[in-house]
């Protein structure tokens, strides 16, 4: 995409403050978007450091702190970016939660609750509200992060698993609700990518070459490539692609045999 492919449009990327989102973010606004940057967290600076970030590349950009399983806080989300930039043209469904180590039968209720609300009903919430406003314009774009355990099981993953695969089914819905009024939806099924969302898998060395013997391409994904695709995806040259589910996990499967890494 030229530098310049995405200016004039308006984003709003929840989940923002760090890892993919925080990419996808840089890298919208690196082909001209002003940004809306969200998450609830907010004190520790990074949320604001993005936004930052963004100001440094020559274009504008709004911080908000958003919990995204609250429809108040997405509703105002939304009502803030038309407020600031009059329009929404893309959103990216980043926001998430994890708890490790789960089986389903070991999945409690409060967890069970946390996990789904946030990435699966946040998900639903913001795609409602901002698609209300892609609605009035006739065009948009939405971008929802899976994951390769959405299109497969994997063990220990709980509610996490049937979160990613409901996110899945939303955007199929959604693409075939919305495809009359020149609005794309779609999903990016990401495998092992190396974030702070996932330290704890990586931050050991022995862990990380583990981890790496497990993916044919030997070697994690770097936040950049997920945004990369999500650029794509927002460009004209994606525009007869809605309704798809595009797996970017260097060739990973739960489960796969572990092979040597040297």
């Amino acid at each position: 995409m030229k530098d310049d492919g995405l200016k004039g449009k308006v984003a709003v990327v929840t989940g923002s403050r760090r890892g993919i989102g925080r990419a996808i973010a840089l890298a919208l606004a690196g082909a001209g978007a002003n940004l809306v940057v969200c998450d609830l967290v907010m004190n520790d600076g990074k949320l604001n450091g993005v936004a930052e970030e963004i100001k440094r590349l020559g274009r504008h950009s709004l911080a908000l702190k958003v919990d995204v399983s609250r429809r108040a806080d997405v509703e105002e989300m939304v009502q803030r970016a038309v407020s600031q930039f009059g329009r929404i043209d893309i959103l990216v469904n980043c926001a998430g939660v994890w708890i490790a180590g789960q089986t389903l039968l070991d999945c409690n209720e409060e967890d069970w609750n946390k996990v789904i609300d946030v990435n699966l009903k946040g998900t639903y919430l913001c795609c409602q509200a901002a698609g209300k406003v892609m609605l009035k314009q006739k065009s948009g774009n939405i971008i929802n992060l899976s994951s390769q355990v959405g299109l497969h099981s994997s063990p220990a993953l709980g509610a996490y698993s049937i979160s990613k695969a409901g996110i899945i089914m939303l955007t199929k819905q959604l693409a075939l609700e919305l495809a009359n009024d020149n609005i794309r939806v779609n999903a990016l099924a990401p495998g092992i990518v190396k974030t702070d969302f996932n330290i704890d898998l990586w931050k050991d060395p022995k862990g990380a070459k583990q981890i790496a013997g497990s993916i044919p391409l030997g070697r994690m994904a770097e936040p950049e490539e997920i945004a990369s695709l999500a650029l794509f995806l927002t460009s004209d040259e994606a525009g007869y692609i809605t309704g798809a589910v595009i797996p970017i996990d260097g060739g990973w499967r739960p489960g796969i045999t572990p092979r040597e890494i040297k």
